[in-house]
């Protein structure tokens, strides 16, 4: 019995395997709009995508960014200012992924914009801290994909959301994991609305990778910014050199779980949008994959219990 489930097991694997080598055809007719291009991800897709043939639309937030993604690109690939935050900003990249596309419609869009911080505990933030990473990470999200969702219909091509892992389990407080959550639940509700259209909406779940977003000194400097704003009483529960045993917490877990080979998401990005059959999610990493998916299945008290473990306790602590 044990075999035979085994040998179903492995022909599902060599089956999909197998169903994911095809890819769309006419790449260089095709049109695909990424946002947040200045770095990371976003920026190593664009690339990418412009060497295997396809005309990329690259949003990139400064005027830096742009002319240094030209500097290395065709001349197929073109580039636009974006402020996710800014609903002008995206109505002018808009009007011009109109004038580029026409009846073409546009392929894809890969909503890939994000920040990080601030994230802490979530008695250490305020409702401006929440909205703040809010507009981009999700209300940013939402409004650059339907400010195309009718090209995108017309081409009944694909919307990519990059999410993340903590979009599936928490592992720390504030903001970050809630607009994370959001995304997920957007990308769950557009797939089945579109599904009617023929568009397909992919979703990624990234674990921990060396980016901008995941920089040890710049998630540093956001808890002394946080820390500084707090009134003393929160700062007497948690014990005045918490900071510092916040940093040891956070450089112990986060470095030693830092994956450098972007490419893995690049490729799971890519895939997303050239294969015939596209998964519906995509979790690269391997923290993703064997650490956080599967703790988001483990019932709430023990994946609570192995999470509190690794962090900084405060001194009012009564665990």
């Amino acid at each position: 019995m044990f075999l035979y489930i085994l040998g179903l097991v492995a022909f599902w694997f060599v089956f999909r395997w197998y169903r994911e080598l095809a890819r769309v055809p006419n790449k260089g007719q095709k049109y695909v709009y990424i946002t947040g291009c200045d770095s990371g991800f976003g920026n190593l897709l664009a690339r990418h995508l412009d060497k295997l043939g396809f005309r990329v639309i690259a949003a990139c937030y400064t005027e830096e960014g742009e002319d240094e993604l030209k500097k290395v690109s065709t001349e197929r690939l073109n580039t636009v200012h974006l402020d996710v935050v800014s609903t002008d900003s995206v109505s002018k990249a808009t009007a011009f992924i109109k004038t580029l596309v026409g009846e073409k419609g546009l392929w894809a869009v890969v909503n890939n914009a994000g920040v990080s911080v601030p994230s802490g505990p979530c008695d250490w933030m305020t409702v401006d801290d929440y909205k703040s990473m809010l507009d981009v990470n999700l209300i940013g999200v939402i409004g650059v994909t339907l400010s195309v969702l009718p090209l995108i219909k017309k081409a009944r091509g694909r919307v990519v959301n990059v999410a993340s892992v903590f979009g599936r389990i928490s592992a720390f407080g504030g903001p970050y994991c809630v607009s994370k959550y959001g995304v997920e639940a957007f990308n769950d509700s557009l797939r089945m609305n579109m599904s009617f259209f023929g568009v397909k909406v992919l979703c990624l779940e990234p674990g921990f990778f060396k980016t901008s977003v995941t920089d040890l000194h710049l998630l540093r400097k956001n808890v002394k910014t946080l820390w500084d704003k707090l009134p003393e009483e929160i700062k007497d529960q948690y014990g005045h050199d918490y900071p510092e045993r916040a940093n040891v917490t956070l450089e112990k877990n986060v470095a030693t779980l830092l994956d450098g080979d972007l490419m893995k998401v690049v490729s799971c990005m890519e895939h997303a949008i050239s294969a015939v059959h596209p998964r519906t999610r995509y979790s690269p990493g391997w923290d993703a994959k064997f650490l956080w998916l599967p703790m988001s299945y483990l019932p709430t008290w023990i994946a609570d219990k192995m999470l509190l473990k690794d962090m900084a306790k405060p001194t009012g602590s009564i665990l």
